[in-house]
């Protein structure tokens, strides 16, 4: 990340805008990040007023997986946090229009500011023992090169529905380059190889300080006070409405033209079912399936409970309204392998320094510059983060705040012979001092700490083995006035678990469904660069 990087993105925002065109009513269907960033493209790019601007939304408040909340008395919980970096030009784009909540500058320009001041660089991207690894050896043998070089040069089609594990020998998985891999971006081998594929060529970049986590970005607070909350505050600025506890259950259609249409939304709200009329000019924008459905929280005292109902009814939709329409895609494909989608994070609230201490201790960064922490030697293949503080917007100063998360939750623990699935925050807690090698201030810690755990089924279902059309089109050919955003359906090129990928889909929803003479930023392609491509290959075979 450099300065020239802010310059690039800058200068995609001082385009000409288009002659205004009476485009009709919008109807966006979610409360997600995809959504949001379609209400801004919306005005800033096509002149629409926010009152012609409608989001559906089935739970309480807008920002869908991008969410923070809680007090420092019940514990703060953070889902996840998306991993930002330089080349993220559509939501960089986006957020040069977005003033921060203060107004002191732009939504941007403060995250590359903010990462200026504090550059992420680990000094224990892993902790065996109880001791730091500084830049620790990738460890890949000749075979894992040349599969991993074959990957990145076969053509995306050719590799299907197949799974990771299907390209490797079972000792890629051991090596320390898959470690920090698929901590960093929550692959498992069972995923997707035509995904590992898009991970490889889109963050070929990173590579040769990927064991540092060089390279990665981070807003000053979590992504809901950072993000979600400046683009909400915008779009209410501007007129936009939001109808929370608005699930919507099927679309109406009008087949009766030359290009098919969606003539009416079916929605349930309170006890009520209700169709909103879609007319001639209006168009329907809807964000398919949710990473985070089904999230189920438990406390320091009480595991998590498998939910098996989807309160934003947005896988629900999905199916129906794809059942007997290929061009829609198929949600099965992603929705209905729980278990090799699920996995589990927690969120720790602290009202004594002593944990934060030893950790900064061991490790040798302070908050907010380490970034990921892995414990390879975890059954659970737990990391944490101790992200800078405070992380919430109003958050005590006697306070502090992190996030952790394991990819395995059916294993049993190494310090709490219980799998991650069924353990309360404080056995997470344990397990987690354990693997520190904390004992002498254990009890003292563990009084003290808040943990929240949550269990996401669906977390990783984006990265489920796919073929061609399992993921529809941003538009679907043959309709008229109806577009698919968020992390399900196809960007060729880029990688979904990303805000990119769901900015990008808005960005190329609204520019395609209205004709507008415009294009999203093209998708940075590090490997036609042969710095890129010779700083990769060398950090792979001598690390």
């Amino acid at each position: 990340m450099n300065k020239s990087d802010y310059a690039d993105v800058t200068a995609l925002t001082h385009q000409p805008r288009d002659e205004a065109i009476d485009f009709g009513h919008f109807y966006l269907v979610g409360g997600g990040i995809a959504s949001l960033a379609a209400a801004a493209f919306l005005i800033r790019d096509a002149d629409v007023p926010g009152c012609r601007i409608t989001i559906l939304e089935a739970l309480g408040k807008a920002g869908g997986s991008l969410d923070g909340a809680g007090t420092p008395q019940d514990g703060y919980v953070v889902r996840g946090g998306r991993m930002l970096e330089s080349k993220y030009l559509c939501t960089y784009d986006l957020f040069d229009s977005i003033p921060t909540l203060d107004g002191r500058s732009s939504v941007t320009k403060e995250i590359f500011d903010w990462n200026e001041t504090i550059r992420t660089s680990s000094k224990a991207r892993l902790v065996r023992n109880g001791q730091r690894e500084d830049t620790p050896v990738y460890g890949l043998a000749e075979t894992h090169l040349l599969t991993l070089g074959r990957l990145s040069l076969e053509p995306e089609a050719l590799l299907g529905d197949s799974r990771i594990s299907e390209h490797f020998q079972p000792d890629f998985f051991e090596t320390n380059f898959w470690i920090m891999w698929c901590t960093t971006f929550a692959f498992q081998p069972w995923h997707s190889a035509a995904e590992f594929r898009r991970y490889l060529l889109r963050f070929a970049h990173m590579t040769p300080g990927f064991n540092q986590l060089h390279g990665i970005m981070r807003t000053v607070y979590n992504q809901y006070d950072s993000m979600v909350r400046p683009l909400r505050k915008w779009l209410d600025e501007r007129g936009v409405e939001f109808r929370t506890g608005t699930q919507v259950v099927d679309l109406r259609y009008d087949e009766s033209g030359e290009l098919n249409r969606v003539a009416g939304i079916v929605c349930e709200r309170g006890n009520g079912r209700t169709q909103i009329p879609v007319g001639e000019q209006d168009k329907v924008i809807v964000t398919l399936g949710s990473m985070t459905a089904g999230s189920s929280l438990g406390a320091t005292n009480r595991a998590a409970v498998f939910d098996h109902d989807d309160s934003s009814g947005a896988w629900a939709l999905w199916k129906t309204i794809a059942a007997g329409r290929s061009e829609f895609g198929h949600p099965s494909v992603f929705a209905d392998h729980v278990d090799e989608s699920r996995w589990l994070s927690f969120t720790a609230t602290l009202h004594d320094p002593t944990l934060f201490r030893l950790i900064r201790d061991l490790t040798g960064n302070v908050p907010g510059e380490g970034g990921l922490i892995t414990f390879p030697q975890s059954n659970w293949l737990a990391s944490i983060v101790l992200p800078h503080q405070p992380h919430f917007i109003g958050q005590p100063k006697n306070v502090e705040v992190f996030w952790g998360y394991g990819l395995f939750v059916d294993r049993p623990g190494n310090f709490v012979a219980r799998p991650m699935v069924e353990c309360t925050g404080r056995e997470i807690m344990t397990e987690l001092l354990g693997h520190l090698h904390i004992e002498a201030q254990a009890q003292r810690i563990l009084d003290d700490a808040i943990c929240i755990p949550c269990l996401m089924p669906f977390v990783t279902s984006q990265f489920l083995p796919r073929k061609r059309g399992d993921r529809p089109q941003v538009v679907p050919e043959g309709w008229a006035n109806l577009a698919f955003i968020g992390q399900f359906c196809e960007l060729p090129n880029d990688v979904v678990f990303t805000v990119e990928y769901s900015v990008r889909s808005a960005q190329t929803a609204v520019y395609t469904l209205l004709g507008l003479n415009r294009a999203a930023p093209a998708v940075y392609k590090g490997q036609h660069d042969p710095y890129v491509v010779y700083g990769a290959a060398s950090a792979l075979r001598n690390h």
